[in-house]
């Protein structure tokens, strides 16, 4: 996404905005070794690091956060330098406060969960539908995994299906593989 194109949107998404005052929301792209990720954050932190497409993104951010959304580098360049960081290696843990809003009351305690695993290290489903106390909710923290608004800084990668069956990721299999090679989780 141009800046013309982010511009547009937000004219016709929010046409309350106006470029002098900080938005709500600010709201950007950024390419990285996985792909493009969209990326947001309010007053609270990090509301979205994601796959999804930017228009897709923006538009769940106005229906379940707020319509005031724009371009704000100020706010967005910790998120990339973190995660350029990251990517180059640098970086093992991120210090960005994360908004877990965006995700289903269920789905934070499984991301929550996630948080907890180190750098370089992974869990499986079931130790986590264990440790929260739903030993038969496998598929669903599945899908909680996958539908993480905040991909690589809440590390929903590190959560694996099974030993040498890494599972579903939002960003892909592929991207999956490349972040826990990155963190040496796996070879």
């Amino acid at each position: 996404m141009t800046t013309g194109d982010l511009e547009a949107l937000v004219r016709v998404t929010a046409p309350g905005y106006v470029g002098e005052t900080p938005p709500e929301v600010a709201f950007g792209m950024t390419d990285t070794p996985v792909g493009q990720m969209a990326l947001a954050v309010t007053a609270r932190g990090v509301v979205t690091c994601s796959y999804e497409n930017e228009h897709v993104v923006f538009a769940r951010i106005t229906r379940e956060i707020g319509s005031f959304i724009g371009p704000d580098p100020r706010r967005l360049d910790p998120i990339r330098r973190e995660l350029d960081a990251y990517f180059s290696g640098r970086l093992r843990a991120f210090t960005l406060s994360v908004d877990l809003r965006l995700a289903t009351p269920f789905a934070r305690t499984v991301l929550q969960m996630t948080m907890a695993v180190p750098y370089g290290s992974v869990t499986t489903f079931q130790d986590i539908a264990e440790r929260i106390g739903r030993p038969q909710a496998l598929r669903a923290i599945g899908n909680a995994l996958t539908a993480n608004p905040i991909c690589v800084i809440v590390p929903c990668h590190r959560a694996i299906e099974a030993p040498g069956r890494p599972g579903g990721y939002a960003g892909g299999v592929t991207a999956k593989e490349h972040l826990l090679r990155l963190e040496g989780a796996v070879r």
